[in-house]
């Protein structure tokens, strides 16, 4: 009879403690869910690609002061792991700086590591003024 109740009481814990759990992240923003880590990730790259940004067009001459760059504008090209899951990645971007109402000046590609770290960056193409 110990046995028999040992055994109901394991089976009873094994079936409660292995039932699914199923979790839905909570999503308060305005845009779905990929849009919404898609901007997350850009906003929190972006000290970085300003730094590319200024380092790119520092010697150009006819470069507008105030350029600049958006989440929508950029691309994500490749995502890198450096490690392994969940350590560093790299992210290389397809950036296209403007100047005042969106006017786009150039196109700029840009990798960045998720430690915020600007690695390199390379001058596409830029349009004439």
């Amino acid at each position: 009879m110990r046995k028999f109740s040992f055994i109901i009481i394991v089976v009873m814990f094994l079936t409660v403690a292995n039932s699914p759990v199923n979790a839905k992240p909570i999503n308060e923003a305005d845009t779905g869910l990929y849009y919404t880590l898609y901007y997350a990730l850009m906003s929190s790259l972006r000290e970085p690609v300003d730094k590319a940004i200024v380092e790119i067009y520092k010697d150009d001459k006819n470069a507008p002061r105030d350029l600049r760059w958006d989440a929508t504008g950029a691309e994500i090209l490749k995502i890198k792991q450096v490690y392994g899951i969940g350590g560093l990645y790299e992210i290389t971007l397809k950036i296209m700086p403007f100047y005042r109402a969106h006017i786009t000046y150039g196109i700029d590609e840009v990798v960045i590591n998720t430690n915020g770290e600007l690695i390199s960056y390379k001058h596409l193409k830029t349009y004439p003024r």
